[in-house]
């Protein structure tokens, strides 16, 4: 039922005094999260939202049971403000931030892997489970509970694929921005590897960009045999080489990087993939 967030996942918000955490704090509660606390060193004692503020992760866990960490701290904190998450046992650490080092990164995918930690992101909006639960930044109204799976390297497109799919009564289990950076702690195959599992999950949509290989390696993992079905659409088609557009991962980086050649990766592996995101909702139905 879902993946990795449900009913039970209770979030702190690391950074939550800040003017972003104090905003997604107050959505998250509008949006019927289970928001428990928040940990920002040196504030311990204060409130947001009427959740009580703790100085250190590992007293938040104690004092709450949060479950999950929603990580709103800028760039150069993000690493010591992860590590600590993960020291603490917090089992779902989703990076909100931007721009986070790519040094950074690396050290905490790899540390995050060898604790067995679910990190989502850098660079994300998170993820969602409609109707049970989220641990992110996006707007809860446009998602509705069914048995629709999105996996995505774009915060925007997610919003827009989950909202057209609600309008048209067609809604999702779980929808998973996997972050925008050249380097993310879950890839599409984990995603794949756990929607394959998933009762509630019938099929998928996998949401692609220019920039770095995550589309090849969903590709080869999908060729392997698939249970369910999977549809895709990988923007950037017409972007120019050799310039970023918009995330840090999304730059071409040889013929591997292009719109073209993903697409036609997934194509091979049995993928439909769509020219257009609006044709991904005619491509869902098609398939009911």
């Amino acid at each position: 039922m879902a993946i990795w967030v449900d009913g039970d996942t209770r979030v702190m918000i690391q950074g939550i005094t800040g003017r972003q955490g104090r905003y997604h704090a107050a959505r998250t509660m509008e949006d019927h999260g289970r928001l428990v606390g928040g940990v920002v060193p040196g504030r311990g004692g204060a409130s947001v939202v009427g959740v009580p503020v703790f100085d250190r992760v590992a007293t938040c866990r104690a004092e709450t049971g949060a479950t999950a960490s929603l990580v709103l701290v800028p760039p150069p904190a993000v690493y010591d403000a992860v590590d600590e998450a993960i020291e603490a046992g917090v089992s779902l650490i989703v990076v909100v931030t931007e721009h986070v080092p790519v040094l950074d990164s690396l050290r905490l995918v790899h540390r995050a892997a060898q604790q067995g930690v679910r990190l989502i992101g850098p660079n994300t909006i998170g993820i969602i489970s409609p109707g049970l639960g989220k641990v992110g930044i996006m707007p809860a109204s446009l998602y509705r509970p069914g048995s629709v799976g999105i996996l995505s390297r774009s915060g925007t497109l997610t919003h827009e694929v989950a909202s057209n799919l609600s309008a048209c009564g067609i809604g999702q289990s779980t929808c998973i921005g996997v972050g925008g950076d050249s380097v993310v702690g879950t890839s599409f195959v984990d995603g794949l590897e756990q929607f394959r599992l998933d009762d509630q999950t019938e099929r998928i949509i996998l949401i692609g960009e220019i920039g770095g290989h995550l589309e090849q390696e969903a590709a080869a993992y999908l060729e392997q045999g698939y249970p369910k079905p999977v549809h895709a659409y990988v923007a950037g088609r017409t972007a120019p080489p050799a310039r970023r557009m918009g995330h840090a991962g999304a730059i071409v980086d040889g013929d591997s990087g292009q719109a073209s050649e993903k697409a036609r990766a997934f194509e091979q592996a049995g993928v439909r993939v769509v020219s257009v995101a609006d044709e991904l909702i005619a491509a869902i139905k098609e398939g009911q």
